[in-house]
């Protein structure tokens, strides 16, 4: 090979994608590429039908308005010519200093992508499958404790709904349980799943009480069973059982009856892990014995790293740890104070209401208390607060820097009160209000009076999805959080103090998708509160495409993916792990693939931006 053609084939052989090329076809790339020179300030792309990888020099794009978006330096790639998707909607640029170029043409890149797969990936026209490939994640672990720990509920059921009708008799029912070798029924009127029945319940309250067979089965069974939902963690589903009291729990896919799990069937795959802590968060007789269970987490999310969970699972895992002890000092705070002197439910806010912690984040919480509290009775609630906002600090979840918690007066109020503050907030924005909106617009019910949290849920949705102005106000704010994209291959760094020349993952990545996924569900008047099942419940409307929305969940769950994989190797090393990786410690394919992200983000705010009139507020 000439030195001239080796010379180029070096320079591809060690950037991506050629890097995924054979060495045959490596072999004969050079003679396929056309070099192309430009002077500073020369118009860019050409006219050529090619994709372009810069050899030298700099190359600056700007968008529509004419500001500065991008700038290319060696190495980098810009496909746009063949018709690839701009994300970022800059695709018009310069020569910002003397510049070489490598040119392929459109038609030989298309022969390269149908030749090798990995490199057709990288290439493909769809966001989607690069996002895809880059957060296929092996589920696979050494670890089979761990591995079990992320098994769905769903996966586990292998028989056929087991029911009866709720006019059937109590001796039916019995004939039916001994027929099929159950220890549970579930008991329907038509389609709606309305009770359960187990052997505990034939034994306490039909034979013990001397019963008669002919009853009706509705006179032994449990009303309202509790249901969990397919795809919840196994792990999730035993502390939940633990949490109740119960050993059953039917499991329903889109409110669909999949059938029913036992204690006994999340045992056998969690016997290693104890159900993920949640029996020692249960045994616990202190908060000291709390504590103790609290520094086991560090090394648990270190173990789910390392078994390649998703991000999703971690912080589902992370989360629903939270919601134990959280619930186990609400027991013991009672225990001490005597029983509430009316209802009330304990609140959840930001990221644990998401289900989205990561280990050992600030608390974020509240109390919703039922319209017939008396003044004199909040000193009761007061305490209790205390009680459960000391004990969470002391497990390692430390107070709200904010003060949004129980323990502050303003957030310990009842229905009515709650009511009124989002009525105020969301018919007369202001920058308080914006600035609550992070943990107040993402609430979640964890243990009380969970009936409280309806009436509430529904003032905030109704009222928020007919304030165009409100909406509109909190995209603006939301835009104080922007993908840092980068210059000459670099990406938009943090400046000074402990976390200099690093990216904050959180902030700049993780939180505008959670913006984006919560100002999208008020629009539509949407329940979830995970970022992922907001994206999932309004993708395919007016606000936010089928594509879109796939797009956001693969671009949170890889961003979060590196976010989780720093913050063990941080643990690993005794550090306390935080939201900033320096770029040095991403690979070149890393920050490509973040690249991507930040694109999918930057390109979705300008809709919403524009979609809400929020470049109309003054």
């Amino acid at each position: 090979m000439e030195v001239e053609l080796l010379e180029i084939r070096q320079f591809l052989e060690e950037r991506n994608p050629f890097s995924y090329l054979s060495s045959e076809l490596l072999d004969e790339l050079p003679k396929d590429i056309e070099i192309r020179y430009l002077r500073r300030g020369s118009r860019f792309p050409p006219k050529d039908s090619a994709l372009y990888i810069v050899r030298s020099g700099a190359i600056e794009i700007f968008d529509k308005d004419d500001e500065l978006c991008e700038k290319l330096a060696e190495g980098d790639i810009y496909s746009v010519a063949c018709q690839l998707v701009n994300l970022s909607q800059c695709d018009r640029g310069e020569a910002a200093e003397d510049t070489l170029l490598y040119l392929l043409s459109c038609d030989r890149l298309k022969e390269l992508c149908r030749e090798s797969k990995a490199f057709n990936e990288h290439f493909s026209a769809n966001v989607k499958e690069r996002l895809k490939a880059a957060v296929t994640i092996t589920q696979e672990s050494d670890d089979p404790s761990v591995t079990a720990m992320m098994i769905e509920v769903g996966s586990l059921v292998r028989k056929t709904p087991v029911t009866i009708e709720a006019t059937a008799t109590i001796r039916e029912t019995a004939a039916l349980m001994s027929n099929k070798d159950v220890s549970s029924v579930m008991i329907m009127n038509g389609d709606e799943l309305v009770g359960l029945v187990t052997d505990r319940d034939l034994r306490k309250r039909c034979v013990a009480i001397g019963l008669s067979g002919a009853e009706p089965i509705d006179k032994i069974m449990t009303t309202s069973p509790k249901v969990i939902e397919a795809r919840t963690l196994s792990a999730q589903a035993l502390m939940t059982m633990t949490r109740m009291h119960v050993h059953h729990l039917p499991v329903v896919d889109h409110g669909k009856l999949l059938g029913m799990i036992t204690a006994t069937d999340l045992a056998n795959h969690q016997s290693a892990n104890s159900a993920y802590l949640a029996a020692d968060v249960r045994k616990a007789k202190t908060v000291d014995d709390l504590i103790e269970v609290s520094k086991r987490l560090p090394n648990l999310h270190l173990h789910l790293a390392n078994a390649s969970a998703t991000a999703r699972h971690v912080g589902e895992a992370v989360s629903s740890l939270t919601d134990s002890i959280t619930a186990r000092l609400l027991e013991m705070a009672e225990a001490e104070l005597g029983p509430p002197p009316v209802p009330y439910v304990w609140l959840a806010g930001g990221s644990q209401a998401r289900h989205e912690q990561s280990s050992h984040s600030d608390q974020d919480n509240a109390l919703l208390l039922s319209d017939d509290m008396q003044p004199e009775q909040d000193s009761y609630f007061a305490a209790l607060a205390k009680l459960v906002s000391d004990g969470l600090n002391a497990c390692g979840f430390v107070y709200c820097p904010g003060n949004a918690m129980a323990t502050n007066p303003q957030w310990r109020q009842t229905l009515h009160v709650w009511q009124g503050y989002f009525t105020r907030w969301i018919e007369s924005p202001d920058p308080m209000s914006m600035m609550l909106s992070s943990i107040f617009y993402d609430l979640r019910p964890v243990a009380g009076a969970m009936e409280l949290f309806g009436p509430l849920q529904t003032t905030i949705l109704k009222k928020s999805q007919e304030n165009r102005i409100f909406l509109a106000y909190m995209m603006a704010n939301a835009m104080q959080h922007r993908p840092p994209l980068g210059f000459f291959r670099q990406f938009v760094l943090e400046r000074g103090g402990e976390h200099d020349e690093t990216l904050d993952l959180k902030h700049r990545g993780i939180v505008p998708i959670t913006d984006i996924a919560r100002i999208i569900a008020l629009s539509l008047g949407k329940e979830p509160v995970n970022t992922i099942d907001r994206l999932r419940a309004c993708a395919g409307s007016p606000a936010l495409s089928s594509d879109m929305a796939e797009n956001l969940e693969d671009a949170l769950e890889f961003i979060a993916s590196l976010r989780i994989q720093h913050q063990a190797a941080q643990i690993k090393k005794g550090v306390k792990p935080n939201n900033y990786v320096p770029p040095d410690n991403l690979s070149a394919l890393e920050r490509e693939h973040l690249k991507h992200a930040f694109k999918v983000i930057q390109a979705m705010q300008e809709t919403m931006v524009k979609r809400f009139g929020a470049d109309k507020l003054g």
